[in-house]
């Protein structure tokens, strides 16, 4: 039997933390480790109250800026949390996001990224240019959790790296979590499946209806009771 080991890459993430503590200490969820992996346990869940955060000091269109939460509500709101600035996944997630933004906000919908970096790491990171892994002119806010209580509040910081997970929430026009997710520090997440599923949990808010698997906008959905559902599954398992 053949076998087939792919080839390391040559530079590993910073950051990323082995073994070391998990607990908080303060009576916040506590994170699991999986070998060289971390499990990490909201303290945000889906279908409750997302924790609000005010004031909070961001760079917005290249400016200082407070932000709070419930500036948004009334709109769905993407909260991208993301490890630190001037690393290498992170640019590439960033300006993919603010490159699409305006998509976003064609569906209600405001992008707002967070890192443990200070606001001024921010701004020196929007004045690099992007073919030297700088940021350049984003769209998004990018918001500055230097206390580490936004990232503690939604489960997802680390103790032992001292920064946030790559953790991803979606929240609604009520200010309730109808999503969250966590990658591993090496893999950057993807802008299509964000929008795939806000457009899901818009549609499934405005109609009741389920989306299955790999829904898309236009793609059938399934009434959720045992009598209704059968058009749906006598018309995909024939």
């Amino acid at each position: 039997m053949s076998s087939f080991k792919r080839k390391r890459a040559d530079s590993p993430q910073p950051g990323t933390s082995t073994g070391a503590t998990n607990g908080h200490g303060d009576g916040r969820p506590r994170s699991e480790c999986a070998g060289d992996h971390r499990i990490y346990t909201s303290a945000a869940q889906v279908g409750k109250p997302a924790p609000a955060f005010d004031d909070v000091p961001a760079v917005v269109n290249g400016v200082f800026k407070d932000v709070s939460l419930k500036t948004y509500y009334g709109k769905y709101v993407i909260l991208l949390f993301y490890p630190q600035d001037f690393t290498f996944v992170e640019p590439t997630e960033i300006i993919a996001f603010s490159e699409r933004a305006a998509e976003f906000r064609d569906l209600v919908t405001e992008i707002l990224a967070i890192s443990v970096d200070s606001k001024y790491s921010h701004l020196a990171w929007t004045n690099v240019s992007r073919d030297k892994g700088g940021l350049g002119n984003v769209r998004i806010p990018l918001l500055s959790d230097v206390t580490h209580n936004i990232s503690k509040d939604y489960g997802v910081f680390d103790e032992s790296s001292g920064h946030s997970a790559r953790a991803l929430f979606v929240i609604d026009p009520k200010g309730i979590v109808r999503h969250a997710a966590v990658h591993d520090l090496g893999v950057g997440r993807s802008v299509d499946e964000t929008k795939r599923v806000l457009e899901a949990l818009q549609y499934q808010s405005e109609y009741g209806d389920v989306c299955p698997a790999d829904w898309n906008v236009g793609k059938p959905t399934i009434m959720p009771s045992p009598d209704d559902s059968r058009e749906y599954f006598k018309m995909h398992h024939k």
